[in-house]
């Protein structure tokens, strides 16, 4: 576990493969006017745009994720700090399944309930980053005009506690999970659930969504054997699994 790489020792939240989300996104662009007449909870974003038309809060949250690793990849190379730096930022911000079930004690006060969202600031490099930030950024904005902010910021928070929560319940691994892919995959949830009550109340087929849902379960098996166990698909399913619910509760349209 001294690792400082994701892809190496700590548990990687990597999300979607880039083919799986291209086709997520242009089924957004299919159903988009359906579902921007059908919500009864459209809000207007709050605060100034980015030119990409991503709400301010989100480009707030992907700043923060962003600095940590850029300041801890810098670090690693030498220009300064330490080179303990991420491990540093793993071992008192990641998800611990030993501290979960009391096997180690917690560093400082509230760590075993802070991890269950410092986690998702957390990456294993850059790579790693850019590809949780496309999803949250992409279909984050998809949910703000649908639902409002404050939903989709409640859909993020649930969701990456589901993850978390999921991870720390299912995974028999002492190895340290990082990563925003519990938020990502409460937001390509949420999608899903829309998209489902869409052809469901129209009376159209449900092949599409379920096909792209299990599409998701293949892509994580042959992630998680590629990666040699490496993948936090327990993450991957209970962020997913808030989404859904909030798509068809507090956050349906």
């Amino acid at each position: 576990m001294v690792g400082t790489k994701a892809s190496s020792n700590l548990s990687d939240t990597t999300p979607l493969p880039l083919d799986i989300k291209c086709v997520l996104l242009a089924r957004q662009r299919r159903y988009a006017p359906q579902m921007k007449s059908k919500s009864p909870h459209a809000q207007p974003s709050t605060g100034r745009n980015d030119p990409s038309g991503a709400p301010a809060f989100l480009w707030a949250l992907v700043g923060v994720m962003s600095a940590i690793e850029i300041v801890v990849s810098l670090s690693e190379i030498g220009l300064f700090g330490s080179s303990n730096w991420r491990w540093f930022t793993v071992a008192i911000g990641a998800f611990w399944q030993p501290l979960f079930s009391g096997e180690i004690a917690p560093m400082y006060p509230g760590q075993q309930f802070l991890m269950f969202i410092t986690y998702a600031f957390l990456h294993g490099g850059i790579g790693h980053l850019a590809l949780n930030c496309v999803v949250l950024l992409s279909l984050g904005k998809l949910a703000t005009t649908r639902v409002g902010a404050g939903r989709t910021l409640l859909v993020l928070f649930l969701s990456a506690v589901g993850g978390s929560l999921a991870f720390g319940l299912l995974s028999p691994s002492n190895i340290p999970m990082i990563g925003a892919s519990g938020a990502a995959f409460g937001l390509i949830g949420l999608w899903q659930a829309w998209e489902y009550g869409i052809l469901k109340q129209s009376g159209q087929s449900l092949r599409p969504v379920i096909s792209a849902i299990i599409a998701l379960v293949a892509a994580n098996f042959v992630f998680f054997y590629m990666m040699n166990g490496g993948l936090a698909w327990e993450t991957h399913l209970g962020g997913w699994l808030v989404g859904w619910l909030s798509g068809r509760s507090f956050a349906r349209i």
